[in-house]
């Protein structure tokens, strides 16, 4: 019983989050304004979920910006997700590889 309780919640939440901009936005948006800003705010809220997570996700911050820094070299040289991720991932271990050898000198 709880179960469904908890899906039929979501699924009322889900809703309401996806019919709400319906009704307050019955009419084209002409405000150059309110587009610009709409266009922006998905790439923000990623970007607010992503960097924080990505800056606590080794056990050194200096490991993860290492990280991050590598994958914003090689996204700003066009290169495929795949690429990005790896290398991104290969320089925070390499890099939390010798933060803890340094550690233990």
């Amino acid at each position: 019983m709880k179960l469904a309780l908890y899906i039929g919640v979501m699924a009322g939440v889900t809703y309401l989050v996806r019919m709400v901009p319906f009704v307050i936005f019955r009419k084209k948006i002409k405000s150059k304004f309110v587009k610009d800003f709409l266009y922006y705010v998905p790439y923000a809220v990623l970007g607010a979920m992503t960097v924080p997570a990505a800056l606590y996700s080794t056990g050194s911050i200096i490991s993860a910006a290492a990280g991050i820094i590598a994958a914003a070299i090689l996204a700003f040289r066009n290169k495929g997700l795949l690429p990005v991720a790896a290398a991104a991932c290969i320089t925070a271990f390499a890099a939390e590889l010798a933060v803890r050898w340094l550690g233990n000198m």
